[in-house]
């Protein structure tokens, strides 16, 4: 057990515990607290965004699927993930900045009504549990493996969700950005310092970049069957369009000073996170090279612990801090954003409607608690779950925004005729049919992936649900 190390390790925590408490006392109401006030500059903007998406995955998921599969296999994230907020610059920042709404509930209510708000609310707060736990599992298999194993991994989560619900529940995402600015530098910095040391360890980057072809880890395409190009799509598109109705993607949107600061924010963030999330993939790209066999039957059996091996195994004191240092702020990052998104749903969009006539007091401190509660779910869902590849936990929480909540977003602010009913068909078509193709019902899902089919069937759904009352009223012979 290496006592500098873990004590940097420490070091670096209670630095940013102190961050976010500081942070909490310039938090006056809820949209200090919710959305930083709507007073965010771009720069602050793009890290927060990016922060929220380079999380345990990217460092520890995306590089050792990238050496089994190549390219092809990591087409959901980082391709996916990162598309998803260059589209929401694009497509969704600016109209929605324009509206003034404190969450994505909030959009639905307005639009479709109070049932859609809830159901909608509820869809988004569920897929978060996968996203949380994902990170919260990281935080201990970190916390194991800088302790040799004298810390066991549920405690190592215990410890990393106190360390994160303590700067989140102080200083909400006012906190969440000040630390995300302050973790990004440490990240980008770390990790380019340590696919410098890597490269040197491989003997430069030509030998990479020919393993690489030579294990024909670029290619991005699927085989030309149907089967294979639906599930390469439907592998797209599950974050792509299952992240845009989300919570912590709409503060960070909201959390901007204005609209043309949203816009350029989430485009800068989108195309950093695709371009930067290469960099890890290198490093264990170079961890194949020098670690050989071995290296690929860790990213085999336990692919999580990888790059961490590498690290400590093959590397001096000083890269072993800045690895951990940056591996701690992509985690710590993302689970802060998700802790916080979800809870302020449940308030605004559901806590609300069964106690009216709360005061902006009472709603700020029902979010505190709310966020104690969701931590609290997260932990446990991790540990009953552990063992779980992070990326699985991850890439299982979108599909059911996308084949709820994506549609009637996107209907909603771009189709005039969008209506209630055709929001609620949407809903049960989309849910229903994903439901259809789980293993547990029907062997669809093996010819056919089921988040693909859900999301044709919401579109149908909202076509045909709006549409056929409209067609209805009409008078006789009208056109």
């Amino acid at each position: 057990m290496n006592t500098t190390l873990i004590t940097a390790v420490v070091l670096y925590l209670v630095a940013t515990l102190g961050l976010g408490v500081w942070a909490g006392t310039r938090i006056k109401n809820t949209s200090d607290f919710a959305v930083a006030g709507r007073s965010l500059p771009l720069i602050m903007v793009v890290t927060t965004t990016f922060a929220t998406w380079f999380g345990a995955e990217t460092v520890m998921g995306i590089p050792a699927k990238f050496v089994q599969g190549g390219l092809n296999s990591v087409v959901e994230d980082p391709f996916g993930a990162g598309a998803c907020l260059i589209l929401v610059g694009i497509f969704f920042a600016a109209k929605l900045y324009r509206l003034n709404l404190l969450t994505i509930g909030d959009y639905y209510r307005d639009r479709y009504g109070k049932g859609i708000e809830i159901f909608c609310s509820l869809a988004i707060i569920l897929s978060y549990l996968g996203w949380v736990a994902a990170q919260i599992t990281a935080l201990g298999l970190v916390f194991s493996v800088l302790t040799n194993g004298a810390m066991p991994e549920t405690v190592g989560m215990i410890v990393g969700t106190l360390a994160v619900l303590v700067y989140v529940v102080a200083g909400g995402f006012l906190a969440v950005a000040i630390t995300d600015f302050i973790q990004m530098i440490v990240l980008v910095i770390g990790l380019s310092f340590i696919a410098w040391f890597s490269a040197d360890l491989a003997g430069g980057v030509a030998p990479v970049i020919a393993m690489a072809a030579k294990a024909d880890l670029w290619k991005f395409l699927p085989p030309p069957t149907f089967t294979d190009i639906a599930f390469f799509i439907g592998a797209a598109v599950t974050i792509m369009f299952g992240s845009i109705p989300q919570q912590d993607v709409y503060q960070r949107v909201m959390s901007a000073k204005n609209a043309p600061t949203a816009r350029a924010g989430a485009i800068i963030g989108g195309a950093s996170y695709i371009l930067f999330a290469f960099v890890p993939m290198f490093i264990v790209a170079c961890a194949v090279i020098v670690m050989g066999q071995s290296a690929l039957d860790i990213a085999r059996n336990d692919y999580q612990r990888l790059l961490p091996t590498f690290v400590l195994t093959r590397m001096p004191l000083a890269m072993q801090i800045l690895f951990f240092g940056a591996l701690l702020s992509a985690i710590k990052s993302t689970s802060s954003a998700t802790l916080l998104a979800p809870s302020t749903s449940f308030v605004e969009n559901i806590l609300k409607h069964l106690r009216p006539g709360m005061s902006d007091r009472q709603r700020l401190f029902a979010m505190r608690c709310s966020i104690v509660v969701f931590a609290a779910v997260v932990l446990s869902y991790a540990i009953a779950m552990k063992g779980t590849p992070i990326y699985e936990l991850v890439s299982s929480a979108y599909q059911v925004t996308l084949v709820g909540a994506f549609v009637p977003l996107v209907a909603g602010l771009y189709w005039k005729r969008a209506s209630t009913q055709g929001a609620v068909l949407s809903l049960v078509a989309g849910i229903g049919t994903w439901l259809l193709f789980f293993p547990q019902v029907t062997n669809l899902g093996a010819h056919f992936p089921g988040q693909l089919a859900g999301l044709v069937a919401a579109f149908a759904g909202m076509a045909l649900g709006s549409l056929t009352p409209q067609v209805m009223r009409q008078p006789a012979g009208a056109v």
